[in-house]
């Protein structure tokens, strides 16, 4: 068993879409991460790439690659997914934190944890979606977005 952890910490950029946990959040700002700027993604990316001992997602998917770091964060949880069944392994469950002040996060957590599930190839069941104020930082000042994973990985019997 393997356990990674992924954190990301984004202010918030008026001029883009939210995008978090691969859904389109409407009516916010959106981030200043690379990509699309989803919080959630990167850090479920850098979780799952942690876990398997391959590093983080900068030495993946460097954010000028215009065909993954680039594009949309579940472009990089796709091929996180493939670069750990090469390395013999597969996830077990992921538990996830968003801290903001602002949106609203509670009501999206249903669908945020059927997207998840979706992405990693999972049962909903076996993903967990958390909203909490923000706290200290630019999260609690309503400056932007922090996002949490944790996963759990298994060895791939050949």
């Amino acid at each position: 068993m393997r356990i990674g952890l992924g954190h990301v910490t984004y202010a918030f950029d008026p001029k883009r879409v939210l995008m978090l946990g691969g859904i389109k959040i409407t009516g916010a700002w959106g981030l200043r991460g690379d990509g699309d700027g989803d919080a959630l993604l990167h850090a479920v990316t850098d979780a799952l790439l942690g876990a398997a001992g391959l590093g983080d997602r900068w030495d993946h998917f460097p954010p000028d690659d215009p065909h993954v770091g680039a594009g949309p964060s579940a472009l990089q949880v796709a091929a996180s997914l493939e670069r750990l069944a090469e390395a013999g392994f597969e996830v077990v469950n992921l538990d996830v934190t968003l801290v903001a002040e602002r949106p609203p996060l509670r009501e999206l957590r249903p669908p945020m944890q059927e997207r998840l599930a979706s992405l990693l190839r999972l049962d909903a069941s076996q993903v967990s979606v958390k909203a909490v104020p923000g706290g200290v930082g630019a999260p609690g000042r309503a400056e932007g977005i922090a996002a949490l994973a944790a996963v759990s990985l298994r060895e791939v019997s050949a």
